[in-house]
């Protein structure tokens, strides 16, 4: 046993049921992602409408995140994230159930509540592994995510197809979901506070060496906020795509992010993360041109592809090269989340108002400009690659403020 009060053998068992945990989560994003379409129809919006009522989910999250690191504190790791994850995935119901745009605005509140309590604590708890274990293992965990994603929207894609009822596919899956959470989420870590300890601040502000980082991280997350929740639409609407054929196209991209933030740790020991990020910032631009030109389903959808293979990588990688930037990781890694966090949580909200004043095809423009930004400022990440390196006889500390 280390001074921590854990031998390796725990830890790496708390490492996978804190991924399955991510996968979880995942999964409850893919699932609706899939039905926003649906949604729109049932509460009778416009593109407008729908952009305005998915902005309420930033609203929610930015309100309710700093919560999770105190609740963390004042119950521990385990408890709090039993409870975040299943409020999380219950949550999922909410915008099936709203007839109107009032309704949806304040379901989508919740959702992004819930969300982003769940996401401070498992990424909390994956930060603290990741020290225990003294090598870099958040590219795996967000690829577990993506999975998880990947699962959901497979499982709404074919709802869709099926022309089942949203709120009969989103039951189904919340209840499922939600006893897979509670189960997995009852083996992590049991991390406490010492009796001293003051609770965590309620905002970490990034510090000055993050800022470029959180930057590059914005682009990245923006792409993916838009792509989830818009590529159905943009189908659907701009190409006139069958229902299943639109929720497919969320599918591809998030099969592909899987595949990438899987592959990802081995990419960069290969070619280093500056270049593998300048490369992932290329795919990502030429992504963005294929689904601002297209003019076939297939194109779009090859589009949406090589987004998500090219900005899957990206965050992780910003949240490796935080750690090591400036002489407070952990704030920096907090600015950094809380940025990156925030910018695809905007991002479907700023699409649907730039779409109601021009075109999803204006606002995929917006997308593709920033995913130049990738390229232009991936030398700042320069070093992000290294991994943990911690000493794992070092006591674990309580489960911190808002991290990635």
């Amino acid at each position: 046993m280390s001074e921590a009060g854990y031998d390796r053998n725990e830890v790496r068992r708390a490492r996978f049921a804190v991924a399955a945990v991510f996968a979880v989560h995942g999964a409850v994003t893919g699932s609706f992602a899939t039905r926003v379409p649906w949604i729109r129809e049932h509460a009778s919006l416009s593109t407008g409408q729908l952009g305005f009522a998915l902005a309420f989910t930033a609203f929610g999250a930015s309100c309710a995140m700093p919560l999770a690191g105190r609740i963390s504190h004042r119950f521990g790791s385990r408890t709090a994230l039993r409870a975040l994850i299943a409020l999380w995935t219950l949550s999922l119901v909410l915008p099936s159930l709203a007839p109107n745009l009032y309704t949806l605005c304040l379901a989508m509140f919740t959702y992004g509540a819930t969300a982003g309590m769940a996401d401070v604590a498992m990424n909390a708890l994956g930060v603290e592994v990741e020290r225990l274990l003294g090598r870099s293992i958040m590219s795996g965990l967000h690829g577990m995510w993506s999975a998880g994603a990947l699962t959901g929207s497979a499982g709404g894609t074919l709802a869709a197809h099926l022309g089942a009822d949203a709120r009969v596919h989103f039951a189904l899956a919340a209840a499922t979901l939600t006893l897979l959470g509670v189960f997995f989420s009852g083996r992590v870590l049991d991390l406490q506070p010492a009796e001293d300890e003051e609770p965590p601040p309620r905002f970490a502000l990034p510090p000055r060496s993050a800022l470029l980082i959180g930057a590059v991280g914005f682009c990245a997350v923006f792409a993916e906020g838009a792509s989830l929740d818009w590529s159905a639409v943009f189908l659907r609407d701009r190409l006139d795509s069958s229902a299943g054929l639109a929720a497919a196209s969320t599918t591809g991209f998030m099969l592909t992010m899987a595949v990438a933030r899987l592959a990802g740790d081995m990419l960069v020991n290969r070619f280093g993360t500056v270049r593998t990020v300048r490369a992932s910032g290329l795919l990502a631009v030429f992504g963005g041109l294929l689904i601002v030109l297209a003019g076939q389903p297939a194109v779009a959808m090859t589009g949406f592809a090589l987004m998500g293979l090219g900005i899957a990588v990206v965050v992780p990688l910003c949240f490796a090269a935080a750690g090591h930037s400036g002489p407070n990781p952990s704030q920096a890694i907090a600015g950094v989340a809380t940025i990156t966090y925030t910018s695809g949580l905007i991002a479907p909200g700023l699409i649907g108002g730039v779409a109601q004043a021009t075109s999803l095809m204006v606002s995929f423009c917006l997308v593709t400009v920033l995913a130049c930004g990738i390229m232009a400022f991936a030398s700042v990440l320069r070093g992000g690659g290294r991994g943990a390196r911690a000493d794992v006889s070092r006591p674990a500390a309580a489960v911190p403020g808002p991290r990635p």
